[in-house]
């Protein structure tokens, strides 16, 4: 069979590509210091699907991190309690177990501290305190029944016990097998023609300076530092004003160090097709201008239309299987509420 100058291109990016270290993504979260049962894998899942850790029991963690689809909301910013919303796009949640910190400027260390943030954020649960949350959960008998079977104790419901009940269910939530990982795994017809290219051309633009590791994030399985880059490179690009990169300082939020200043945690490129809008402020709508504006503000890399689609055409395969996640019944106490009026008025 003769090769056409295409298909000879092809073929070269593909043995480029393998030769690489492109990785698989795990399919289980790997061991923890203390692996958790079934039992409180479902009690976390029931804490993540249940409105009542809000104030005005309106607002859980699937709100912003929507299981249902990319394990996001779809909103430039997430809307919480009283329609009020935060100054950041909310990130996935499907695969967050494989990346070294939480939150864009990496301020929780662990999914456990993560889970803490949100209950007492005014934009988001909005809670007065985590005690407040507590009590809340008390008043509900299947609950302090549940935390009493899981941990083994009268006392059991507690911050500590909620969070790692929390993180524990999360730790399940992962997409593997996705197309590209069929195709790592010797499946070569697992992916297309245009996706190869993609994948190369990804590759050979230099997105992998930052997009590496089985998440496509930096992240490598055993890692205990994060790792943060800076976003914007390139403050001349246009595409900088023209959907307001600059304005978020990203950790030095946090840390209050000149030198954190634009520095953002790299996001996985997992399911990255479901996730949009995109960046730390979710102001780019589409994967086509998402990927513009890395070339051009990251690399100072202008692509060309055609460029483009193989890329986003790359990210297609990136898509991984879901898990079977059956909604949790929670527990109830029919005819009557766990929230006080006065809270649910007070804005």
């Amino acid at each position: 069979m003769k090769l056409t100058s295409h298909m000879i291109v092809l073929v070269t990016l593909a043995l480029t590509c393998s030769a690489n270290a492109w990785e698989t993504l795990p399919t289980t979260a790997g061991p923890t210091a203390e692996p958790a049962s079934q039992e409180m894998i479902e009690l976390g899942k029931q804490l993540f699907f249940d409105p009542r850790l809000s104030l005005t029991g309106t607002v859980s963690c699937n709100t912003c991190h929507n299981l249902m689809e990319g394990g996001d909301d779809g909103r430039e910013t997430s809307m919480g309690i009283h329609g009020r919303t935060g100054p950041r796009n909310a990130p996935t949640v499907w695969n967050s177990v494989f990346q070294g910190s939480q939150f864009w400027d990496g301020r929780a260390a662990t999914l456990e501290e993560q889970a803490q943030g949100p209950i007492v954020a005014a934009p988001e649960m909005g809670m007065p305190d985590h005690n407040h949350a507590l009590q809340r959960i008390a008043k509900i008998p299947g609950y302090q029944a549940s935390f009493q079977s899981v941990f083994g104790s009268e006392n059991a419901l507690t911050l500590e016990n909620a969070v790692n009940a929390i993180a524990a269910f999360e730790r399940t939530l992962i997409t593997p097998h996705s197309d590209f990982d069929r195709y790592l795994d010797g499946e070569e017809h697992a992916m297309n023609a245009q996706q190869i290219a993609g994948m190369g051309r990804f590759e050979s633009v230099g997105c992998t300076e930052c997009h590496d590791g089985p998440a496509l994030n930096g992240w490598q399985p055993g890692d205990v530092e994060s790792v943060f880059q800076e976003f914007p490179r390139s403050m001349d690009s246009g595409l900088v004003d023209r959907y307001q990169l600059a304005a978020d300082l990203g950790r030095f939020a946090v840390t209050q160090a000149e030198s954190d200043k634009h520095l953002f945690k790299v996001p996985t490129l997992r399911n990255i097709l479901l996730t949009a809008p995109y960046f730390h402020h979710g102001r780019v709508s589409t994967i086509h201008e998402a990927i513009d504006v890395m070339a051009q503000t990251q690399l100072d890399t202008e692509l060309s239309g055609a460029e483009i689609a193989e890329i986003a055409a790359f990210f297609a395969a990136l898509d991984g299987r879901f898990p079977e996640l059956p909604l949790p019944r929670l527990p109830s106490r029919a005819g009557e509420s766990v929230i006080d009026e006065p809270e649910v008025l007070d804005e």
